[in-house]
């Protein structure tokens, strides 16, 4: 069965979304040469029926994943299951793996939302706008169980990558472990990993945390001819993944560490009680090179 889009569209880009995939974006393309921003999804990734083969997808109520069976609330235990067959970890949250409602939509805004009862009782909005290139994401999240439950949020774009890309997003730590393990602890960002100024992404693979983050990264793109100038509100962590041999990259927007449940002072969550909320932001600002 087809899987029901919403298109979106501004004077400069286009975009899809899959309200029933988790409210993932599908793609997102420059109107006057169809150049994807995101990793373009062909019609074998949406029939698939999964985020990850997407350009876009939501992280909450948390984001990465989660040691030992579930994390201690203040009423108690929460014990999570593995939620996916790759990863042996519950990993990002619930609200990827759920279909949302459409409550409005126009050409350039959707508003989404989602009643969630796993593994707790929340509600999730997402607005997505388009405005002269700029796509913008609000998620919003309330918290609706009578138990406080610590809750953290992000964003798993997924964009092309190609040899000479370019990544600038300053960050003041990385956050290790050791050999096998989740990281567990804060160290210097190494040279091949540092973002300071606009640097080719690294050759050997990596899937780490950056802390100590403002929010603003830009992706330069020469081959493809654009730049997006990015800034996430709400945000003080970003995940890397670069693959190996991979035409993608994820600079991910988070709220929090991997397995920040079991790090020293949850860095980056928020316990939430009955109606309190959480938000995250994040823009994506396309320009084509050469028009500034």
């Amino acid at each position: 069965m087809p899987v029901p889009e919403l298109h979106l569209q501004d004077r400069l880009t286009r975009l899809s979304l899959a309200p029933t995939l988790g409210a993932s974006l599908i793609n997102w393309q420059a109107k006057a040469s169809g150049q994807a921003l995101l990793r373009h999804s062909n019609s074998a990734a949406l029939a698939s029926g999964s985020p990850r083969r997407l350009g876009c997808y939501l992280l909450a109520p948390w984001s990465n994943r989660i040691a030992e069976g579930g994390f201690k609330c203040p009423d108690g235990w929460l014990a999570l299951a593995p939620n996916t067959d790759h990863d042996p970890y519950p990993i990002h949250g619930s609200a990827w793996q759920q279909p949302w409602q459409v409550d409005s939509v126009d050409d350039g805004h959707a508003r989404l939302s989602l009643d969630s009862q796993m593994p707790f009782a929340y509600r999730a909005t997402l607005d997505v706008r388009l405005d002269e290139g700029c796509l913008t994401l609000e998620l919003e999240v309330t918290h609706l169980d009578p138990r406080p439950t610590w809750h953290g949020l992000g964003f798993h774009p997924y964009f092309p990558r190609f040899a000479d890309t370019r990544l600038l997003a300053p960050a003041q730590q990385v956050w290790v472990g050791d050999e096998g393990q989740l990281p567990s602890r804060q160290a210097t960002i190494p040279p091949q990993w540092c973002f300071d100024t606009p640097q080719v992404l690294p050759s050997d693979g990596v899937d780490h945390a950056f802390s100590g983050w403002q929010g603003t990264c830009c992706i330069v793109q020469p081959t493809a001819g654009y730049r997006l100038d990015c800034h996430a509100r709400g945000a003080d962590h970003y995940l890397l993944y670069c693959p190996k041999d991979q035409g993608f990259f994820c600079i991910e927007p988070v709220s929090h560490p991997i397995n920040a449940h079991h790090l020293p002072d949850r860095p980056g969550l928020r316990l939430l009680r009955q109606h309190e909320q959480l938000h995250l932001g994040f823009s994506l600002q396309y320009r084509a090179l050469g028009t500034d």
